[in-house]
């Protein structure tokens, strides 16, 4: 089993979808990390990866059902928890004004005091706090660890509980227990 999901390295995507290999026993099993799911979900159709793991709260879920059906299948579904996250800023700054974050997490936390900034993964708002380009920032709270001398915690948020789907060139059989198809 290859699956390809969401990079960089470090992201919840990559964090799960290992454990999904670990906790399924598949070791032989590795993790391909792709910049978009577009380009996930063309891997999969062409062969070059056997499954696509993607967390239903991502922005461009519902795009890739659509997009890909009847060629990509969802073949298994899980709830997962993400790293724990926290709303996190730089030590020099009091009174932070502005927010990095994934769009996932714009509402895990009343954020109406910052203006918000938008970034592709929690990965880039983690280096940006390090590299001192935001203020501010949802991540995972493992990141003040690297630099505790330059972050401070505001908010501990704790892992995000989320829907996982498997995508994979082959739909499910008839008789699998995860469909649920009624008489019509």
């Amino acid at each position: 089993m290859r699956i390809a999901t969401l990079g960089p390295s470090g992201s919840n995507h990559e964090m799960i979808a290992k454990r999904y290999l670990k906790v399924r026993r598949l070791n032989e099993g590795s993790v391909a990390l792709f910049t978009q799911f577009e380009d996930a979900f063309q891997a999969l159709v062409t062969g070059q990866v056997s499954h696509v793991l993607q967390c239903t709260a991502h922005a461009t879920h519902g795009d890739c059902v659509g997009r890909y059906m009847h060629r990509a299948y969802p073949v298994d579904t899980f709830i997962a928890g993400s790293k724990p996250l926290a709303l996190i800023a730089q030590r020099a700054i009091t009174h932070p004004t502005q927010v990095a974050l994934q769009p996932a997490t714009r509402y895990y936390t009343d954020l109406t005091e910052y203006q918000i900034i938008d970034v592709p993964t929690i990965v880039a708002v983690a280096e940006g706090l390090l590299a001192r380009r935001f203020e501010a920032g949802i991540c995972a709270e493992e990141v003040i660890a690297q630099a505790p001398e330059q972050l401070r915690l505001i908010q501990s948020l704790g892992p995000a509980l989320d829907t996982w789907v498997m995508f994979a060139r082959q739909p499910l059989p008839s008789s699998s227990p995860l469909l649920l198809n009624a008489e019509y």
